[in-house]
């Protein structure tokens, strides 16, 4: 990455064709969801090291249960092994996790990995990592409606309160900075129910790479490719502006 590139502050990566990879090869798909979590350490590492300061990864949606069953097992168990064994690594190299979504739905042992290991992060100071896991934007709005629905009957609220930057006060996210630019591989032009309300003015771009395959190069090409945007967030060009 050249020194006159902007590095965007929040990067959000829909990480599609894992099971496509496999097949290619002949393998289960849970063999490409473990290539993927090789992809998903060269990254998190790679966008600490340049500067990104948020980094959020779509890794499992709340439509992922319509999955076969077999699957979606394979899928939860990788997400238990990447927090036993990522975890002290994420702690050591500053990083702090959180993850976003429904985690009712997760056993509760699951639920009380995932509360520990946000807390052992909490305090840390360096890059952001948001993994998305049970999530879907349709929800994550929903859950705002409700809470902000639910402080109007209790007298919390007037309507006139509710605003933009209130509504998004309930959301995910909603203390970090808005998302920059959106990566999706695997050669789908869709969101997929991903951020729907955060990623209103985020610019997009699409690979056909599948996720295994993405590494730090592919993910400069996407950083190079937002540096030719024009971020106008539905204004008139500003030559001025930085990301």
């Amino acid at each position: 990455m050249t020194q006159q590139q902007c590095v965007p502050s929040h990067v959000a990566i829909i990480m599609d064709g894992n099971g496509r990879w496999a097949q290619h090869r002949n393998q289960i798909r849970a063999v490409g969801h473990r290539a993927g979590l090789k992809a998903v350490r060269k990254i998190v590492t790679y966008a600490a090291s340049i500067g990104v300061k948020v980094l959020t990864l779509y890794a499992f949606s709340s439509e992922n249960w319509k999955r076969p069953s077999t699957e979606v097992s394979a899928l939860i168990s990788l997400f238990i092994y990447a927090l036993n064994r990522e975890m002290k690594s994420l702690n050591k190299n500053n990083v702090r996790l959180n993850i976003i979504g429904d985690i009712s739905r997760f056993s509760n042992h699951l639920q009380n990995m995932i509360i520990n290991a946000e807390q052992l992060t909490k305090n840390n100071s360096g890059l952001v990592l948001n993994i998305a896991a049970n999530y879907g934007g349709r929800w994550d709005i929903l859950q705002s409606a409700k809470k902000i629905t639910e402080q109007v009957v209790n007298g919390h609220l007037t309507l006139d309160d509710i605003t933009e930057e209130r509504f998004s006060l309930e959301m995910s996210l909603y203390n970090l900075p808005e998302v920059d630019l959106v990566i999706r591989t695997g050669g789908d032009y869709r969101i997929s129910n991903f951020l729907l309300w955060q990623i209103a003015y985020s610019e997009l771009y699409f690979t056909d790479i599948l996720w295994p395959d993405f590494n730090p190069s592919l993910f400069d090409e996407a950083i190079k490719a937002f540096n030719t945007r024009e971020r106008r967030f539905g204004g008139i060009d500003d030559k001025e502006q930085t990301c």
